[in-house]
Order: C-alpha cells, then sequence, then structure tokens
C-alpha cells in the first residue's frame, strides 16, 4: 500500500512555520571563533551558559555511524515518551484520528493518546502475546493514523513475528511504529535495516535500558526523511540539553563496556529463568527477549507484598490484560539478582 506523508499529516503542521532559534541559523557554520551576541545568553563561561545545540548533532553523528542510517533520519527526544508524543502532535488531528495500541504493552501510547484528544483502540494480544493481524487490519479506519508496535514487548519480553510486521507495513497506509526499548537484549536484528524497505516505519529506541542512562532521558526516532522533518517542525527548539548531550556521547564512545553490561544481564537473566522454574508458586515463566521475565504465580498481590516486605521492589501487572496474577521482575547486578532468588526460595 502506498505511503504519502500528506494524507496523514495535521493541516495545522502542513502549514506551520517552525520557531527558528538563534543558533539554526547559523548551522553550516563553523562557529567556534565566533561572538555570539544574538540569544539573551550569559557570556560568561561556565560549560553551560550558551543554549544546546538544537539538532544534537554530534549525538547524531555517533548514531548514524552505529546504525548506518542518515543523521536526517534521525529524532532526538528528552526520553522516548516526547518522542512519542510528538509522532501524536504531528499526525493524529485531536477528536477526529485514532490509534492502535496491543495491550498488554507500554501504557504510555494510552496515556498520549488521552493527553491529546485521540482514540485509542485497543486490539489484544493474542495468547502467546502476538499481534492479531486481521483484527488490527479489520479496525482500521480512514482516520486511524499509527500502529504501536512495542517489540520486545513489555510487560511480556517477547519479540513480534516478521510475517505479522510485515503484513501491517504492507496493508496499512498509516505508521507503523517500533518501540525497540529493549532491542539491545534481544537475539532479533533491529527493525533499521528495513528502513529503506518501508517509508511508513518508524523505529524508537532509547539511552534508558541497555546504555544505562534512564537519569539523563534520551529518546531516539528513526523514520524516514519526511517523517523526520515533519516531526523536526514542531519540536521545541533546545528539547535535548547540553549536559545530557554530553552524557550520551560519553557512553556511546564506550561501546566496549556497554556490551559487557549488556552480556552480564542476558547472563543473569537466563540463570534467574531456570532458577524460577523451580519456585512452587510461580505457574507459568514466559519466553523473554529484554532484560525483565514475567512470571505468572499463584497469587500475584500476595507475592507482591510478601517481596517489598523484604525489601524487593517489583512490577505487579494483574491488572492488565492477559497478565492475571502475573509479575515483572527486571534483571539487576548479580548481587541483587542472588537476594531476589533467595527469598524467593525462602517464600516457594
Amino acid at each position: 500500500m502506498e505511503f504519502d506523508i500528506n494524507t496523514i499529516t495535521r493541516e495545522n503542521v502542513k502549514i506551520l512555520k517552525p520557531y527558528s532559534s538563534a543558533r539554526d541559523e547559523f548551522e553550516d557554520f563553523d562557529t567556534a571563533e565566533m561572538i555570539f551576541l544574538d540569544a539573551n545568553e550569559n557570556p560568561f563561561q561556565n560549560g553551560v551558559n550558551r543554549y544546546p545545540d538544537p539538532q544534537q548533532n554530534s549525538v547524531k553523528a555517533i548514531l548514524s555511524k552505529n546504525n548506518k542510517v542518515k543523521q536526517s533520519q534521525i529524532l532526538l527526544g528528552n526520553g522516548s515518551d516526547e518522542v512519542l508524543d510528538l509522532l501524536f502532535r504531528a499526525f493524529c488531528e485531536p477528536k477526529t484520528d485514532n490509534i492502535i495500541s496491543l495491550p498488554p504493552t507500554y501504557g504510555m501510547y494510552g496515556v498520549l493518546a488521552n493527553i491529546n484528544a485521540v482514540e485509542n483502540r485497543e486490539i489484544l494480544l493474542s495468547d502467546d502475546f502476538q499481534p492479531q493481524v486481521e483484527k488490527i487490519l479489520d479496525a482500521v479506519d480512514q482516520n486511524t493514523k499509527i500502529i504501536f508496535l512495542c517489540s520486545p514487548n513489555n510487560p511480556t519480553g517477547n519479540s513480534f513475528t516478521d510475517e505479522s510486521v510485515v503484513k501491517l507495513l504492507q496493508n496499512f497506509k498509516g505508521l507503523v511504529v517500533i518501540d525497540e526499548a529493549y532491542i539491545d537484549f534481544s537475539e532479533k536484528e533491529s527493525w533499521l535495516t528495513e528502513m529503506d524497505e518501508y517509508p511508513n516505519l518508524v523505529i524508537t529506541q532509547t539511552l534508558s535500558k541497555a546504555y544505562g542512562l534512564a537519569g539523563i532521558r534520551l529518546g531516539i526516532c528513526y523514520g524516514s526523511e519526511v517523517v523526520i522533518s515533519v516531526l523536526n517542525k514542531i519540536k521545541p527548539p533546545y528539547n535535548v540539553n547540553e549536559l545530557t548531550q554530553q552524557r550520551a556521547i560519553s557512553r556511546l564512545n564506550d561501546a566496549d563496556k556497554i556490551k559487557n553490561e549488556i552480556s552480564s544481564i542476558i547472563e543473569q537473566r537466563e540463570e534467574l529463568l531456570k532458577v524460577l522454574l523451580d519456585i512452587s508458586f510461580v505457574e507459568k515463566v514466559y519466553p523473554t527477549e529484554a532484560n525483565f521475565v514475567l512470571i505468572k504465580v499463584d497469587d500475584a498481590n500476595k507475592r507482591y507484598k510478601e517481596l517489598i516486605a523484604k525489601g524487593i521492589v517489583i512490577r505487579n501487572r494483574t491488572t492488565q490484560p492477559l497478565c492475571e496474577n502475573c509479575l515483572r521482575l527486571t534483571i539487576g547486578i548479580p548481587e541483587e539478582n542472588a537476594v531476589l532468588i533467595k527469598e524467593l526460595k525462602l517464600l516457594s
């Protein structure tokens, strides 16, 4: 199905003249020796007295090289939540359009839909936590602008099949957004490799999980140049601060340490999976390709409270669709995991 950005972009965004910050006007200049008297900044140098690069070019250059995509195909945000919100604001007309999400999944899709006055059409995953493609496509109408897929999915931990994703990309004229917050813990390849094949494919990633930078709030959006150009029109001019950009660059340049940490998390995950099978009150351990494990227990509320009493905080997901009596356990450092395992065995 042919994709046309103009058919999904909000009319007011099409004609919007974006705010031009003081620094945007000199993007193509060598600014090292220039005297800046244009932005009403404090002139005394302290490392952060100047506004940050509004296009975060140094960060994007590393991401571009690492992922073999053009910088013009990257948008950065104040966490993935801002990136997702920009997608709503650019492409979904309030009180008219709708999006599709697939519970159980990341709760912010629904929250952002409510904030932006956009209908959220929920199509439950199948019993094995896969998209029900035919039901999804049946729910699509002329006002459906975005389908959100979280793969690996939160809270279930599994990835969606390539066949289901491809079918949605080929048969939906709007955006298919794949949230890959946990892709670094999976053996599956990122959908970034298919971006040139599908102009309606948008991929979001984050430095909060595998990169260990949840505190700096840096979300990443990859998409076609036309999609990214629309998002750039509406993003705040300085949405990623200088300290965040500096910390991101430092971490992204430490590839070996990141790789070792990811390997440790995966190794610890596999050890925990083995132990969970022997805990008497654990009824099911779901396959996972993330840095967490979803388990079904005899009584989620009871087990949650017992672990809280031991000073161990996990996530109770029993209220989520298809997740009755399910708990989500994040993989910690070896010492933390050892304490969790010890307490689980004592409760067993």
